[in-house]
């Protein structure tokens, strides 16, 4: 099996060839480390883990560069308000963002650079765009004259001589531009009182770099002038992505990347996440509710990442209770396989079924990292794997062994039961406290034949990642590595 990505300069699925056999030089836009990041961020971050994970789980070596955006407008500007040195700001935020990046099972990239360590680079490269003719310098600034580019906006579609109709690279509005399509490569001259935080010198005199510029000197640094993938969020794709071709294509004269992945929006009960509606979550927020990490790793991966994803509270239930069911399944799996015994006549088709379903969910994952049919093939073997082990006759349990080897190898790729097995060992007394209380409140609300409210009671259990089985005279919770057996309440 072959995999395809879409390729956004193409607009289309191509096959996915990197330049050198066996190794894949992948860029991933990382944040701007002004404020903590929130979960559209992570919505991104997430799936280029799966992406990372996937290309890993096919064979290739993955070297992969994720920057550290630590000087820009945002980061300057809460520097001054503070009056403290830009290190002052991002150093926090830099250690928020990794410990929710860790939160979240995310594997740790080969390079996380931080722009402010790679300002020489970035002249370097401003040094040979000009000796190539495709900037000029206006009082201490230098900007990238998109008109002498003639490929620029290939990547959004649009012409050059449009741009000025789409609008400005942002920050870029306050400095004089001979053209106002053009952005800034190098600012420079009079900055205000910006450049007590934020001063470099240059052949140009004393300034910094812009935004755009970084990405792609940091990009080159590392992997080369060619990239095999280069993704990011969809808002990245103009005119940040746009530009990075653009510099870095004018410096070398050569192909940046060979695909650019983007990944669209994430809203939030529907809506476009906004500071000003109250709904830009971080992941502690999510966790001080009681929201397990694997819940919401499984959220930001169930949808496809060129499709806008729908992040709800009641998604994050389901998703809760699937990653359950998933921990429970190779639960039950790995206690049949101790035990030397199956659970049916038909466990000898398990083996089959298991390598149907490892087809099924590799083709999907092929197909453009199609997660709703990967997503379908594992829980697909769930459901008949379960049916058969309920079978009880004694039968060779070879057949269960590549149930669970199936099972290992999709975590491999979605990471939600590493994730699961990390909160089950760390669940505490408090926890299982509460469960026992919430599940005798179910049991009293089951009596006075309050169904709805016992539904709801068992909801918020699974949604806390505890599992509830309801016995003959008692119901059994698994809290993490704690068994807690309820007696019930006679009706």
């Amino acid at each position: 099996m072959s995999l395809r990505l879409h390729d956004s300069l193409t607009r289309r699925l191509r096959p996915f060839e990197p330049v050198e056999p066996g190794r894949v030089r992948m860029y991933t836009c990382g944040p701007t480390v002004y404020d903590r990041a929130h979960i559209g961020n992570f919505r991104a971050f997430t799936w280029e883990d799966l992406l990372r994970r996937y290309l890993r789980f096919k064979g290739y070596e993955v070297e992969q560069v994720m920057n550290l955006t630590d000087v820009d407008d945002r980061t300057i500007a809460a520097a001054r308000a503070r009056g403290v040195s830009l290190a002052e700001v991002t150093d926090p935020v830099i250690e928020m963002f990794l410990e929710d990046w860790r939160t979240l099972g995310l594997e740790e990239p080969e390079h996380v650079p931080r722009a402010t360590r790679h300002v020489p680079g970035m002249i370097r490269l401003i040094e040979v765009l000009s000796a190539r003719g495709l900037t000029y310098e206006t009082e201490g600034s230098v900007y990238f004259a998109i008109g002498r580019f003639p490929e620029y906006g290939r990547l959004a579609g649009i012409d050059a001589a449009e741009v000025a109709t789409v609008g400005r690279a942002s920050g870029d509005e306050e400095y004089d531009k001979d053209d106002p399509r053009d952005f800034v490569l190098w600012k420079g001259g009079d900055r205000g009182g910006e450049g007590a935080v934020a001063a470099w010198e240059s052949p140009w005199g004393t300034g910094r770099p812009g935004w755009h510029l970084e990405c792609s000197a940091m990009a080159m640094h590392y992997l080369g002038e060619t990239l095999d993938i280069h993704a990011g969020g969809v808002d990245n794709l103009f005119p940040h992505h746009t530009n990075e071709i653009a510099q870095s294509e004018g410096a070398t004269g050569k192909t940046f990347s060979k695909f650019w992945l983007h990944a669209e929006h994430l809203l939030v009960e529907g809506r476009k996440m906004s500071k000003s509606l109250g709904n830009c979550f971080t992941i502690p927020e999510l966790t001080a509710r009681g929201h397990a990490p694997s819940a919401i790793r499984h959220l930001l991966l169930s949808g496809h990442y060129r499709t806008q994803l729908n992040f709800t509270f009641e998604g994050l239930e389901a998703s809760a209770r699937a990653v359950t069911r998933l921990h429970e399944f190779r639960r039950r799996l790995r206690a049949a396989i101790e035990a030397g015994v199956g659970r049916g006549d038909g466990a000898a088709n398990l083996g089959t079924l298991a390598g149907r379903s490892r087809d099924a969910f590799e083709a999907a994952m092929d197909d453009d990292l199609n997660v709703s049919e990967a997503l379908s093939a594992v829980f697909g073997l769930v459901r008949e794997a379960n049916q058969t082990l309920d079978v009880r006759r004694p039968h060779a349990p070879s057949g269960a062994e590549a149930v669970l080897a199936v099972i290992d190898a999709f975590d491999r790729v979605f990471g939600v039961l590493a994730l699961r097995d990390l909160e089950s060992a760390g669940a505490d007394e408090g926890l299982v406290e509460w469960a026992r209380a919430r599940v005798g409140d179910r049991e009293r609300a089951r009596a006075n034949r309050e169904f709805a409210r016992a539904d709801a009671i068992r909801a918020e259990l699974e949604a806390r990642g505890v599992v509830v089985e309801d016995l003959a005279d008692l119901t059994r919770l698994r809290v993490g590595s704690h068994t807690v057996l309820v007696p019930r309440v006679p009706r």
